[in-house]
């Protein structure tokens, strides 16, 4: 079996080689952004692939669509920090066949690997009774923030810096700056860059309305 590791980490990837080392049957090919892996995917054929949400070039749910768009067949799993089941909902709904956190049971990422390579659909059995009792307004990432954050995601959209949006928004750059941080807690964004894809990904640029 041959599984395909998307990860910018190189520690997250030797993790993951650590906890298949034991599986003789699992040959483990690595990519670190979405370019390299739609390169490896074409030509290993993986029978599942591992991604994260935030790549250091293009969303996670983006390459999960491009994959899928090349091959409607592809078995991917998500593997994430973000444990929050409005993530793991979205996951599913874009054609995810698992959704394992990183916090969870190493055993949980062998056992989701096994499933969904013999067509299974993969979820811990405590975020899956997250994801069954979570309000379906979780499967948007968005619906948990307030308007002003949704406001920031606009203006990141919109291509402006930290200084431009508290001029536009008539607050201090502290208050811009503290609610770019929250809004990385919040989403499970790693850097600017994550934020903007995620504005971008759901069209909140003002140029676009």
């Amino acid at each position: 079996m041959r599984v395909l590791i998307v990860d910018d980490h190189p520690m997250v990837i030797e993790g993951c080689r650590g906890m298949l080392s034991g599986q003789a049957d699992i040959e483990v090919i690595e990519a670190h952004d979405a370019q390299e892996a739609l390169k490896s995917h074409a030509s290993s054929a993986p029978d599942v692939t591992v991604l994260d949400i935030n790549l250091p070039d293009a969303s996670g749910f983006d390459l999960l669509r491009s994959l899928l768009e090349r091959d409607r067949e592809s078995k991917v799993i998500v593997f994430t920090m973000n444990d929050d089941p409005m993530f793991a909902a979205r996951s599913i709904e874009q054609g995810a066949r698992g959704y394992v956190a990183k916090s969870e049971d190493p055993a949980s990422f062998v056992r989701a690997i096994r499933a969904v390579a013999s067509g299974e659909r993969y979820l811990s059995s405590d975020l899956a009774l997250k994801v069954a009792f979570s309000d379906k307004r979780t499967a948007n990432p968005l619906a948990a923030l307030n308007e002003r954050e949704l406001d920031i995601l606009r203006h990141l959209a919109d291509g402006k810096d930290m200084t431009e949006m508290a001029f536009a928004m008539k607050v201090s750059y502290k208050t811009v700056a503290n609610s770019c941080a929250l809004l990385k807690r919040k989403l499970g964004a790693r850097s600017r860059s994550d934020l903007i894809r995620i504005a971008v990904e759901n069209r909140l640029s003002k140029k676009l309305s």
